[in-house]
């Protein structure tokens, strides 16, 4: 699902990743003199914001796409990005100070041994946070796009039943994996579109369940549920997108 190119991803769903970071980051109480890790971190949306705060020598991150992988370390030269998937992380014990996870929770293999690697490899008293999108809810990025398709292929399949979509769900993970302290909130971002085309053509790149969902149709669904999305889609161009987010102690 995410093994293209880095531009496609961030035309999709980069434009609210990258304003989501800031927010996250902020959340996790990234600070100054800290190690951190960007698990998961795709072409490098949240690596860019702990790139600024602390420094690219404290910076490291992985992601198992070698597209992504590429266009981190091309984007954020003196970062430490390596291939590798969240269930085994490349690190020896007790390495950082905050291991985060931006988006990705919903596509790990196995999240709690993901997030169990991410407890392991931070230091006791250090900080572990997860961010994913409220899927379930119907205040997510695609949220528009899935009730579009809904309309056309009731029974279609959406992204609702991924790890952590729910609330409450983020932080049991986080939990099951014996992180301490668990805290959870919501954080949201606003997107502006240029047009409903500009919107549109991103789900049509192939990226994840949604672009997946469209690569399996033939012309006449495809246009069918095109032209239900254009109704779907807000009129003022912006979409708000919510986040479950969840953090605690290792």
């Amino acid at each position: 699902m995410f093994d293209v190119a880095a531009d496609r991803y961030d035309r999709f769903m980069g434009t609210y990743a990258a304003p989501l970071a800031p927010q996250f980051a902020t959340f996790a109480g990234v600070a100054p003199g800290q190690r951190a890790l960007d698990v998961g971190c795709g072409p490098g949306a949240l690596t860019a914001e702990l790139l600024r705060r602390l420094g690219a020598g404290s910076v490291v991150a992985i992601d198992p796409s070698e597209p992504f992988v590429a266009a981190a370390r091309s984007r954020h030269p003196g970062v430490d990005v390596r291939q590798a998937a969240a269930e085994s992380l490349p690190f020896a014990d007790d390495e950082f100070d905050d291991a985060l996870a931006q988006l990705v929770v919903h596509f790990m293999a196995d999240p709690v041994k993901g997030i169990g690697e991410m407890v392991r490899v931070t230091r006791a008293g250090g900080t572990i946070a997860a961010c994913v999108w409220d899927h379930a809810g119907g205040v997510g990025p695609l949220s528009h796009f899935w009730r579009a398709v809904h309309r056309v292929d009731p029974d279609a399949p959406d992204e609702s039943g991924l790890a952590g979509a729910r609330e409450g769900q983020l932080a049991a993970l986080l939990r099951e994996a014996r992180v301490s302290d668990v805290e959870d909130a919501v954080l949201t971002v606003s997107v502006e579109h240029a047009s409903f085309d500009a919107w549109w053509e991103p789900f049509t790149f192939g990226v994840g369940p949604s672009g997946g969902y469209l690569a399996r149709l033939d012309a006449e669904r495809l246009d069918a549920v095109r032209e239900a999305a254009r109704d779907e889609f807000p009129a003022d161009r912006v979409v708000e997108a919510s986040a479950w987010a969840a953090r605690g102690r290792a």
